[in-house]
């Protein structure tokens, strides 16, 4: 019996090959290959953008491992990735911080590829200038400020929030003048 001759009566299915596909399995095919690298590439920055808008690096982590396995999941949907990761993360953030749940004090997290020393991240958190600059700004402040900070312009940051871009601009002028008084105040201004 050769392989193409049927076993139970019926005709055998031909195996899937990359000639007989229609442009839309290539299609989704080439942007599922393309996730990984997109995770890679994104992961780390959107850590530090959930951390420029005051989260710890923990629940940053934790937000920025959620919002990519959704993005995961709806890959093949997403029209600009690096955008949608930025919402969906913001987004989380701001349910997070509007549920104020008590943290336990003596649980230190498992080490991960995102946290290699979770015990040494208090430490590293106190090195980051930027961060001490940050958590001293009102949360719209801060916000704005982070979205610029991955790179996001005034028109794209107020799509983004639902903003006009002249209410952006603002904040963004009210954060570097809070800044620039925070640094003068600590001795840090140079």
């Amino acid at each position: 019996m050769s392989g193409l001759e049927p076993t139970d009566g019926g005709p055998l299915k031909q195996p899937a090959t990359l000639e007989g596909a229609s442009a839309d399995s290539l299609n989704i095919l080439a942007r599922t290959h393309e996730f990984p690298a997109f995770y890679r590439s994104m992961i780390r920055s959107l850590v530090w953008f959930l951390m420029n808008q005051g989260a710890n690096a923990h629940l940053a982590a934790d937000i920025a491992q959620d919002t990519m396995m959704k993005a995961y999941r709806r890959w093949n949907d997403i029209e600009q990735p690096r955008a949608w990761v930025h919402r969906v993360a913001s987004r989380a953030l701001v349910r997070h911080i509007a549920t104020v749940l008590e943290e336990p004090a003596e649980d230190i997290p498992e080490p991960s590829s995102l946290l290699p020393r979770p015990d040494a991240i208090a430490t590293w958190e106190s090195e980051q200038d930027i961060l001490r600059v940050l958590r001293a700004l009102p949360p719209r402040q801060r916000q704005v400020l982070a979205w610029t900070l991955s790179g996001y312009s005034s028109t794209e940051i107020a799509e983004e929030l639902g903003m006009t871009a002249e209410a952006v601009r603002s904040s963004l002028k009210k954060a570097r003048r809070t800044a620039t008084q925070f640094l003068s105040q600590t001795g840090d201004a140079k």
